[in-house]
């Protein structure tokens, strides 16, 4: 029969170990974990530490001969050192390097090299940003780019993330005119609901009055009918019986 007591400690060290794994598996954070023995190292551990991101909308729509922008920022919690970046296009499943280059650390602006025509590098690494421009597209610059990093300082973690661009003749407009009359006819009809409302409280209202009036009206005639009767009475009442001679 297992007791009380060791219920509540197996109960404790096995929710123990489930928060810990929780904690590991959501948290940005590094945790070093000697290791026991002699000529060894301690390991680090690392949850996605570096992130690469390309921001909320990961594609852009351009037309030809315009210039674009395509964005990239990292992110680490522990910082970087000798962080390695580059950008990629897919070309029909070969990935062809687009540029390259190693920041030293934040703050500084890397030599970036170029391989491809039209391109510039703007990020400049202000705010970690390692953004580059495409300088009058065409179609063949329509694909698939890839922004990639690497940060030794975390024992070489990498991550990367996809941008997509789509070169088209001409911006395509949206016809809104089916939505402009549905949101017409919702309105229409939302208005004239509240009409109806309101038409029907007036009109309650109304009624509700006239009907006090008429209730007043009945309560004072029949005061003043029941007053005249009472005085006509008491007159009645009030004559002297006439003597007998």
């Amino acid at each position: 029969m297992v007791s009380a007591e060791t219920y509540v400690l197996v109960s404790f060290l096995w929710s123990s170990t489930r928060f810990a794994a929780f904690w590991k598996s959501s948290h940005c954070c590094c945790i070093d974990t000697p290791v026991e023995g002699p000529g060894e190292e301690s390991s680090i551990w690392s949850a996605q530490a570096l992130e690469m991101s390309v921001g909320k909308i990961p594609f852009l729509e351009a037309v030809n001969g315009s210039t674009v922008m395509l964005p990239c920022t990292y992110s680490s919690c522990i910082g970087i050192k000798n962080l390695y970046f580059n950008w990629q296009f897919n070309d029909n499943g070969t990935m062809q390097k687009v540029c390259e280059s190693v920041i030293a650390t934040e703050g500084i602006e890397p030599k970036v090299s170029i391989y491809r025509d039209r391109v510039e590098f703007v990020g400049k690494n202000h705010h970690n940003n390692i953004s580059i421009v495409l300088w009058n597209i065409t179609f063949e610059d329509g694909g698939q780019y890839t922004c990639f990093g690497r940060n030794p300082k975390e024992k070489g973690k990498n991550h990367s993330a996809i941008f997509n661009l789509i070169v088209v003749d001409e911006v395509r407009v949206v016809d809104n005119t089916l939505a402009t009359i549905i949101a017409s006819a919702v309105g229409g009809a939302i208005a004239a609901i509240m009409g109806f409302m309101l038409l029907k409280n007036f009109t309650l209202f109304v009624l509700s009055k006239l009907e006090e009036k008429n209730k007043e009206c009945l309560v004072t005639s029949s005061g003043i009918d029941n007053t005249e009767n009472g005085l006509s009475g008491s007159k009645a009442d009030s004559k002297p019986t006439p003597k007998k001679k």
